[in-house]
């Protein structure tokens, strides 16, 4: 009931493209989609459109200095599997904004979200993985306290009592500089050797 007030707050259906309903063990848990951020996005008034989609090995893509310079995808042909994510976000004055993300990058968020085997991001990963580069995009954007305010919920929601993944210990000898083997033969150049040496 709480995940269906917050919808009914927000005006977005839980309609599986714009909000999914994820159940974890006897708790209901609101995970808003791309589609479902986008549109609060869109009724903020100063953005004019959001474009975002992946890129596939075999799509012509080319970024300049974090602008997307063209992305031009052969649907006559197999694409290929997907690399990378972005949103290009483009505002009623004409200016630009875009981020991209690798799909290693989203991987890494896949694994910290508490939905991350199961839900969405089995079901629609590339949705996800928009959304994903998405919200990073938006903390850039000039937005209300309440969608900033729903984006953030949203992330906590998501991430929340998720361990994050152990890292391996440091091994204080690795970066230390290698000592010479007890082994090792002993070179003594006599003082002619050694200006011929120093010359070169």
């Amino acid at each position: 009931m709480k995940c269906l007030l917050d919808l009914s707050a927000l005006g977005i259906e839980p309609d599986g493209r714009r909000a999914h309903l994820i159940p974890y063990g006897k708790e209901c848990t609101l995970i808003l989609d791309y589609k479902g951020i986008a549109e609060l996005v869109m009724r903020s008034g100063t953005v004019a459109s959001i474009h975002a989609d992946k890129v596939c090995v075999n799509d012509a893509f080319e970024v300049d200095t974090g602008r997307i310079v063209t992305h031009k995808p052969n649907y006559a042909a197999d694409r290929g599997i997907a690399y990378a994510y972005y949103v290009l976000i483009t505002f009623k004055d004409g200016t630009e904004k875009s981020e991209v993300m690798t799909r290693d990058e989203c991987e890494a968020i896949r694994k910290r979200s508490r939905a991350g085997s199961s839900g969405p991001w089995v079901t629609d990963f590339d949705e996800m993985a928009k959304k994903t580069v998405f919200r990073r995009a938006s903390k850039w954007l000039p937005l209300s306290p309440e969608i900033q305010d729903v984006i953030r919920r949203d992330e906590e929601t998501e991430y929340r009592n998720v361990t994050p993944p152990p890292q391996p210990p440091i091994n204080p000898f690795a970066l230390s500089t290698p000592e010479t083997p007890e082994n090792a033969a002993t070179v003594i150049l006599d003082a002619t050797e050694q200006e011929g040496a120093d010359e070169q």
